[in-house]
């Protein structure tokens, strides 16, 4: 199924479970109304971080929303994972295992193109991100301190501080990252 499509059935079903209207939502998650309704509509592809946006206001897991509901074992190949992009193309994330009842984190990949910089907004409240660097070095700011990480190097961090990520290399910077929600 359409990833466009799995988001607006996820927001509408969670806005409803919620007994939000577009524009309390909007006013929760800071994303506007029309957009809101854009992506209910599948007529909107929306950016990580309006992503990020709606799932901190709301208080649930980034997942939730881009996750189609488990029915069974899933075996998941890179080609199959969810693919997200940020706007210029340069930091993309591959969604392998989502968050549930019966599991409090998310596992992407990430690759990050060289001298390219991603800022990340805040995950939400109580929130952990764990991540091990398999290819390149990361320069990663959480809320003013810089950590310099190298290849085999891992870090935890509060990610509900925002962060950044920066590969200055010449090569793709790959990485594993862990969103865990803690209870």
């Amino acid at each position: 199924m359409n990833l466009n499509n799995i988001i607006a059935r996820n927001l509408n079903r969670l806005r409803t479970e919620r007994q939000l209207s577009l524009s309390k939502l909007s006013e929760i998650c800071g994303v506007s109304k029309v957009m809101l309704g854009q992506i209910e509509r599948g007529e909107s592809n929306p950016t990580i971080n309006t992503i990020w946006k709606i799932a901190t206001g709301i208080k649930i897991p980034y997942t939730l929303l881009i996750d189609e509901p488990i029915e069974s074992d899933i075996c998941i190949r890179k080609e199959d994972a969810k693919k997200q992009t940020a706007i210029d193309g340069k930091y993309r994330l591959y969604c392998y295992f989502t968050s549930h009842v019966n599991r409090n984190f998310e596992l992407f990949t990430v690759e990050l193109d060289p001298n390219s910089t991603y800022v990340s907004h805040s995950h939400g409240e109580k929130t952990q991100e764990y991540l091990i660097i398999y290819n390149g070095n990361l320069s990663l700011d959480i809320d003013g301190t810089k950590h310099i990480l190298n290849v085999g190097d891992s870090i935890v961090f509060d990610s509900s501080k925002p962060h950044s990520y920066c590969n200055s290399s010449d090569e793709i910077l790959k990485m594993t990252i862990i969103n865990y929600y803690l209870l």
